[in-house]
């Protein structure tokens, strides 16, 4: 029996091959381009419009799914919220969690569906002496994606094809071309999809309320200088700050208590490591001893020797090796065992 997908479709070069793929291999494939966020970022008509291109030329069903409430109160909030509060969101990690991966696999069983798949850059796959779906790095280490997958579950991995695993963005590229794909050419899309421009200073210009100027201070808490607003700035920027201190200055911390952006010089923005929250584990139920592995703290940065220690409220401490730049509150930390996603959870606390 023909097995059934929804494949998530971005109007994108991942996604439109990944659809031409999974149809080589056999599945029954239905197109869906997910409408989030008033036609921008990824869901501009154009991208729609290169979607259901895609879909005509391989002559699958295509749908568009509106989406825009559900992203708006489960991405676009909680990224407005945690930057108020101080904190550097990552709306990815959500997005991936709560909606492409939840309330799309949801839909997908409605149309009738044994999987989503979608042109993620990462690998599933089953291990039976573990008895788990496990989450794998894509072969392509610049483009893989598993930091921003890490709080899928069991049940969604068991669910979802990922059908560019073993291959590299460049292969991509030339297999699009070979199969005459509409946008074979297309220039990714970078940053957060929200955010076009990649300047989340002007986006969240439309939710000033309850987020006023104020200090900017040194680690004695000297005044050096006024701020915007916290929710402009992250733990480790240097531009942008409008401070003459003739030297190289970083925001070290953020203190939303007393609306003040300490400063400080690099040296100072190195942790030890961090405690986190909303733990999520792919490769095991339970943490119940020190792991180490590797972790990472932001998708763009590497991977850091570390261990990782099981805390009695539910939450993990992190120890590095060494100590790491700009551990960031808000961020989440992802634990690695070589290739393979151990889990990870949002960064509540740094440990100097």
């Amino acid at each position: 029996m023909t097995k059934k997908v929804v494949l998530g479709m971005s109007g994108g070069v991942d996604s439109s091959l990944s659809a031409h793929l999974l149809q080589e291999e056999g599945y029954e494939v239905i197109g869906v381009t997910m409408a989030l966020y008033n036609g921008t970022g990824c869901s501009t008509k154009e991208n729609i419009e290169d979607a259901r291109a895609v879909a005509n030329q391989l002559g699958i069903p295509f749908h568009v799914l509106h989406m825009e409430k559900e992203f708006d109160e489960e991405v676009i909030q909680y990224f407005v919220e945690e930057y108020k509060s101080g904190k550097t969101p990552n709306p990815c990690v959500i997005c991936n969690r709560r909606i492409k991966f939840d309330l799309f696999l949801e839909e997908a069983k409605k149309l009738g569906a044994d999987y989503i798949a979608t042109g993620h850059y990462g690998k599933v796959k089953y291990d039976e002496e573990k008895g788990r779906y496990l989450l794998l790095e894509g072969a392509d280490k610049k483009k893989d994606q598993s930091y921003f997958l890490y709080r899928l579950t069991q049940d969604q991995l068991k669910h979802i094809i990922m059908p560019l695993a073993d291959y590299t963005k460049e292969e991509v590229r030339e297999l699009s071309k070979k199969f005459n794909l509409p946008v074979a050419e297309k220039k990714d899309s970078e940053d957060i999809c929200f955010i076009p421009d990649g300047n989340a200073g002007n986006f969240l210009k439309n939710y000033e309320d309850g987020n006023s100027p104020g200090n900017f201070v040194d680690m004695e808490g000297n005044i050096l200088g006024k701020h915007k607003g916290i929710m402009y700035y992250t733990v480790g920027q240097r531009r942008g700050l409008g401070l003459a201190m003739g030297k190289r200055v970083f925001v070290k911390a953020i203190k939303p208590d007393t609306n003040e952006i300490v400063i400080g010089e690099e040296e100072e923005l190195y942790s030890q490591g961090c405690i986190a929250k909303d733990i999520n584990l792919i490769a095991m139920e339970k943490l119940t001893e020190p792991i180490h592995g590797e972790g990472k703290i932001r998708y763009s940065k590497e991977k850091y020797p570390c261990t990782m220690y099981p805390m009695e409220n539910g939450k993990m401490k992190v120890i590095f090796d060494e100590k790491v730049r700009a551990v960031t509150k808000g961020q989440a930390v992802v634990i690695y065992d070589k290739d393979m996603v151990i889990g990870g959870g949002t960064i509540e606390e740094v440990i100097k």
